[in-house]
């Protein structure tokens, strides 16, 4: 029985086996080394049809077809990997067009498991900005997702893709805001992304891990070990940065003492406004939006749903305002809006397939009184949450023209 022993990569590597719990990994092309923790795995190599004795033989032409034909395989293999990149390049042309690259679609009909991905999705749709989704799982130069491409420049980081959208094509959705509320804004957006983020994470993917690994979109005969193997790195990924930012050092107890204080202080500050810097959308709706809808919709029978849906319904209503609006492809069931104690009538949605997503602009999805009501040009009403309209806003919140 012989026995190898590698590491798997989907690019590129050399790795250099050690004894110590740390993998010494250098990328092909780059002169930057880093260190990798895993696991190296070991298994058994089947001696089909003596393959493995053949090569220690002394039969030089026996081992020499062997090795041509590998090489060639290999050979093989590097072009179509090279051809499938070039496709894709063409394909991706992002003159004049916005390419958001984020992690594939859920199964459950939530359109991302990230919250910073579905807050810049949000943050597009609001501004009614075309683009083009590519789900390659590809992360930016600085190892960040979601990123953007726009006219050949990429942009990593929620709030430089905000920034350079709004120089680039002069929209903004905070242009209403006073020098006050842009501080406000400011404060809660980084309250939200830098402390509520690492608790939605926590629960995700360290406490349920189990029921978030369901969630993954992966096809194919080896989806379940795909699966575990994802989830699994990603959460011991989340365990090791929670660690390192702090909050990681505290109980599960205390983690979720700390959300609740999160929730809480953002149902206040919401109130009975229909959004949080009062009668008009802007850029920190698309944020809390992005992390409020992970515990709305991907957490059955959690803490956070608990509370979102039950205590601090305002903040339910908000999500299914912004999903009304901004997602009508986004399907959810009436039952889905609140906690009943019972996990599953509250987990996943009915919907058979979920759309692709694709190339969107939300003015084909609007009737003509709501398309006059894009870019910063948002509703004026001062309804509060608890009006009737609790979806697109689009029948109230228009006024006659004198």
């Amino acid at each position: 029985m012989y026995w190898a022993a590698g590491f798997a990569s989907s690019r590129p590597c050399v790795v250099e086996l050690g004894r110590n719990h740390s993998l010494p990994l250098r990328l092909c092309g780059s002169e930057q080394q880093q260190s990798l923790y895993g696991y190296i795995i070991a298994f058994p190599l089947q001696d089909y049809g003596g393959i493995m004795s053949v090569l220690g033989s002394d039969s030089w032409w026996k081992k020499t077809l062997y090795i041509t034909g590998g090489a060639l395989l290999a050979a093989a293999a590097y072009l179509l990997h090279e051809l499938l990149a070039i496709r894709k390049e063409q394909e991706l042309d992002s003159k004049d067009a916005i390419v958001l690259h984020q992690f594939s679609r859920p199964k459950n009909g939530v359109p991302s498991l990230s919250p910073s991905c579905l807050k810049i999705e949000t943050y597009l749709r609001m501004l009614d900005l075309p683009y083009q989704n590519y789900f390659d799982g590809k992360l930016s130069p600085q190892g960040k997702m979601p990123w953007i491409e726009y006219n050949h420049q990429r942009v990593s980081g929620s709030e430089f893709m905000v920034d350079f959208l709004e120089e680039k094509l002069g929209v903004n959705l905070n242009l209403d805001l006073t020098p006050q509320e842009r501080a406000v804004s400011r404060a809660v957006t980084k309250m939200v992304e830098e402390h509520l983020y690492w608790t939605i994470a926590y629960c995700q993917w360290v406490d349920n891990l189990e029921e978030t690994q369901q969630l993954l979109a992966v096809s194919g005969p080896m989806s379940d070990t795909l699966k575990w193997l994802l989830s699994h790195l990603n959460g011991g990924m989340v365990r090791r940065e929670m660690y390192g930012h702090g909050i990681g050092r505290f109980s599960r107890e205390e983690v979720y003492a700390l959300m609740e204080k999160d929730m809480r202080t953002l149902a206040t500050l919401l109130g009975d406004k229909k959004y949080f810097m009062g009668s008009k959308i802007s850029t920190l709706d698309a944020t809390v939006f992005g992390h409020l809808a992970q515990a709305m919709w991907t957490l059955p029978g959690t803490r956070p749903e608990q509370l979102i849906k039950g205590e601090l319904i305002n903040l339910a209503m908000f999500c299914e305002r912004i999903r009304r609006r901004f997602w009508p492809e986004w399907f959810v069931e009436v039952e889905d809006l609140y906690y009943d104690g019972d996990s599953e009538s509250s987990g996943a949605s009915s919907q058979e397939g979920l759309l692709d997503f694709g190339l969107f602009s939300r003015t084909d999805t609007l009737d003509n009184s709501d398309a006059r009501n894009t870019h910063t040009n948002c509703p004026d009403s001062d309804h509060s949450l608890f009006d009737s309209d609790v979806g697109t806003g689009s029948d109230n919140d228009t006024h006659p023209k004198e």
